[in-house]
C-alpha cells in the first residue's frame, strides 16, 4: 500500500486514495466532516461529558484525523484521554505533510497534533500536550493483546469488508468486546447486515444512527452493562 494519491473532498480537506485497493482514507463528501460525525459526535461526545478520563482504542489509525480530532476536543474539554491506535500501516512523512487538515480544523494546533501523532514512539505512551496520551501500535489488531474491561469508546475505521474482510470477524470483534467496559461503544462508517449480525453474536447490542453525507446508516454497538 505505497501509491497514494491527494484527493480533496467536498468540504475542502484532504483523504487519499490507494488505486491498489480502489479505497479511499476518508470520505469523498468531507474527510474532517465525516471523521466528526462518525467519530467525535457518536463516539466520543456522548461519554467525554460523564467522566473524568476516557480510554480509546482506534482500529486503522491511517491520516490521524480521528486522533488529532480527539486530542482537541480533549484539550477543549480539559479531559485525558488514552489514545491507543492499531495501525500496520503507517502512512508516510511526505504523504502526512501534505494533509490540510489544519485548514480546516484546529489551526496549527491541528498541525502539531498530526505531526506529534505521527512522529510518536511506538509501542509505548507518550503524552501530547496536557490531555493526550497516546500509544501507538504498529500491529495489527489481531496481534496486539489489550487488558479486559479497558476501553470507554472503540473508533472501528479499517477499510471497508469488502476490501479488508479479515477485519470484520467474529475474532475481532470478540476480542475488542473482550476489552471494552461495560457500557462502552463501538462506532463504524459501516452498516452492512452482515457486519452487524457478526457484532451482535459477539455480544453488542446494534443502534442504527444516520449515516454521513446521504449514508443512510452507520452503527454503533453498545457492550451493556
Amino acid at each position: 500500500m505505497n501509491k497514494k494519491t491527494l484527493i480533496v473532498t467536498e468540504d475542502g480537506s484532504h483523504t487519499l486514495f490507494l488505486p491498489e485497493i480502489n479505497e479511499h482514507y476518508h470520505s469523498i463528501h468531507g474527510a474532517v466532516a465525516e471523521s466528526k460525525h462518525v467519530f467525535i459526535e457518536a463516539g466520543l461526545k456522548p461519554k467525554i461529558n460523564n467522566i473524568t478520563s476516557i480510554n480509546i482504542l482506534e482500529v486503522g489509525l491511517g491520516t490521524g484525523l480521528n486522533a488529532a480530532l480527539t486530542l482537541l476536543e480533549a484539550e477543549n474539554n480539559k479531559k485525558i484521554v488514552r489514545y491507543f491506535a492499531a495501525e500496520p500501516n503507517p502512512i508516510s512523512a511526505d504523504n502526512i505533510a501534505k494533509l490540510n487538515y489544519a485548514d480546516i480544523a484546529g489551526g496549527d494546533r491541528m498541525k502539531e497534533a498530526l505531526r506529534a501523532i505521527h512522529e510518536a514512539d511506538r509501542e509505548r505512551k507518550v503524552l501530547i500536550g496536557d490531555y493526550f496520551v497516546f500509544h501507538y501500535h504498529e500491529n495489527k489488531i489481531q496481534q496486539i493483546e489489550f487488558e479486559n474491561n479497558f476501553f470507554d469508546v472503540v473508533y472501528f475505521d479499517a477499510f471497508s469488508p469488502g476490501v479488508q474482510p479479515e477485519m470484520w470477524t467474529a475474532d475481532v470483534f470478540e476480542k475488542i468486546f473482550a476489552a471494552m467496559k461495560p457500557g462502552g461503544i463501538l462506532v463504524t462508517y459501516v452498516a452492512k447486515g452482515e457486519v452487524r449480525r457478526t457484532m451482535k453474536a459477539c455480544g453488542f447490542a446494534i443502534e442504527k444512527l444516520p449515516g454521513f453525507a446521504g449514508k443512510r446508516e452507520m452503527t454503533r454497538a453498545v457492550k451493556n452493562d
